[in-house]
């Protein structure tokens, strides 16, 4: 699918003395956007009066976004690597701002249907192609250190809520000057239509400017002092190139489809619950020491937390490798679920500081595997693989709430529990990360029947998309 000339890759090849510390702020400006995706919290309740529904029901419009997201990844990864930043950003800002036009609508006119659809299948696809635009393109910018790059791109991401989620009420509040923000007071249904108009017109803004700001290298760029040889004196760094379909039959995709998967599923065993369960950790009858402000506040640090590991934990990567930073998240994550079960209530300071750190784990884990991916398959169709590889996210999106939702249920109602009522659940991700730290371990380098016969450019793939190039 041919794409209009201004967004062509070969407009925006950068000219010799471009400043790749431009890069990260154009990657930042669609994944704080795109971020906003994790404060849907923030308007749920509204949502649920406004439709007269569930939770449920509206908690499938963020389950229907996050599975397009990794379906589209899958879907359009080689198109994104293929045609390059500025086209892949571009159409990620047209279908991420109109899911928010169509979602003001349903919501205007009450059709949960067109919500659905709108933010749900429209904006998830825009949230799948704008996760994965920048990354190939950042680790072509940073060889030296592509943890450190990917960080910073995908660290936007998990910090897009802290500025949605205040900015939202602010707007709300301006829509609906009955509704201050405060327990016990809900925005109408009409102040929700207006804050997604508004953020949708917003998002439009920031996103068209990280797209017009964007370049790529050319072929022959290289970092001032950086030795391409170096790459290859490191264990579990290629110099070759794998192509997105022959990624996909090698045993180090699956095996890393299942450290992802593993790592997103235990972490969202804390995101999912978060507010609740530390109140339910410290209940005494029919009350807890942590009052409902607080458990919000720990909602917000979870955040942080989430974002910092992005960036913390991928840059760390570039040191200790790859595989070494995911034998931290797993193998120490799973210490931590069992102390997080074991002697988590005994003190809401020590519940925190455990919980704090799963998370910033599971946003570590999300800003390393690109990193990964280079290193395993090279910087060829990197972005394509790491769409294919997010379908995991995907599946992590269903499974993790399911699980824990569903042994919540078996023990009664959140908000009703106590912390022996959360202790299956917590063990139930000890045996994930379990498996993934073992998955993880048995990662190696991909064998050379794999790799492309011959060096293999942007122009090239373009020339001949859809060749096997399998030895």
């Amino acid at each position: 699918m041919a794409v209009p000339s201004f967004l062509a890759r070969e407009r925006i090849i950068a000219k010799p003395g471009f400043n790749r510390w431009l890069i990260p702020p154009a990657a930042l400006a669609v994944h704080l956007c795109i971020g906003q995706a994790y404060a849907t919290s923030v308007y749920k309740a509204a949502l649920v009066s406004h439709f007269d529904s569930t939770l449920t029901a509206i908690g499938i419009v963020f389950s229907i976004a996050i599975v397009m997201l990794g379906l589209s990844a899958a879907l359009f990864g080689t198109w994104v690597d293929r045609n390059g930043p500025r086209a892949a950003m571009f159409t990620s800002a047209v279908f991420w701002v109109t899911g928010f036009l169509v979602g003001s609508l349903g919501i205007y006119t009450e059709q949960l249907w067109l919500l659905y659809l709108g933010y749900g299948v429209i904006g998830g696809i825009g949230l799948g192609i704008g996760y994965i635009s920048p990354v190939s393109t950042l680790i072509k910018w940073f060889p030296d250190r592509p943890g450190l790059a990917t960080g910073m791109a995908i660290m936007g991401f998990g910090g897009g809520a802290l500025i949605a989620s205040p900015l939202s009420r602010q707007l709300m509040n301006w829509y609906d000057p009955v509704y201050d923000g405060t327990a016990g007071t809900t925005p109408s249904g009409n102040a929700v239509a207006g804050l997604f108009l508004t953020l949708g017109l917003l998002y439009l803004v920031f996103m068209m400017f990280g797209a017009f700001i964007v370049r790529v290298p050319a072929d022959d760029w290289r970092p001032a002092g950086f030795d391409p040889s170096t790459v290859k004196q490191k264990s579990m760094v290629t110099s070759e190139s794998v192509s997105a379909g022959n990624a996909i039959k090698t045993p180090q995709f699956w095996l890393l489809w299942t450290v992802l998967f593993c790592n997103v599923t235990a972490g969202i065993g804390i995101l999912e619950q978060a507010a609740p369960m530390i109140q339910d950790f410290f209940r005494n009858g029919e009350t807890s020491a942590v009052a409902a402000a607080a458990a919000g506040g720990f909602v917000g640090l979870l955040s942080l937390f989430n974002m910092a590991g992005r960036f913390v934990w991928s840059s760390t990567s570039d040191y200790i490798g790859r595989k070494g930073i995911y034998m931290v998240y797993l193998g120490v994550g799973l210490v931590l679920y069992v102390l997080l079960a074991t002697v988590g209530s005994s003190a809401v300071w020590l519940f925190v500081a455990l919980a704090a750190i799963i998370i910033s784990f599971y946003g570590g884990g999300f800003a390393t595997v690109p990193a990964y991916l280079r290193d395993l398959f090279g910087t060829y169709q990197v972005g394509a693989i790491h769409g294919r590889l997010l379908t995991a996210w995907a599946a992590a999106g269903i499974a993790g709430p399911l699980i824990v939702n569903g042994v919540l249920d078996s023990q009664g109602t959140p908000g009703q529990l106590n912390a022996g009522d959360y202790r299956p659940a917590l063990f139930i991700m000890v045996g994930l990360l379990a498996v993934g730290f073992v998955a993880n371990l048995l990662v190696k380098p991909v064998a050379a029947k794999w790799h492309e016969p011959h060096a293999t450019t942007p122009a090239t793939a373009r020339a001949n998309p859809e060749r096997s190039t399998a030895r």
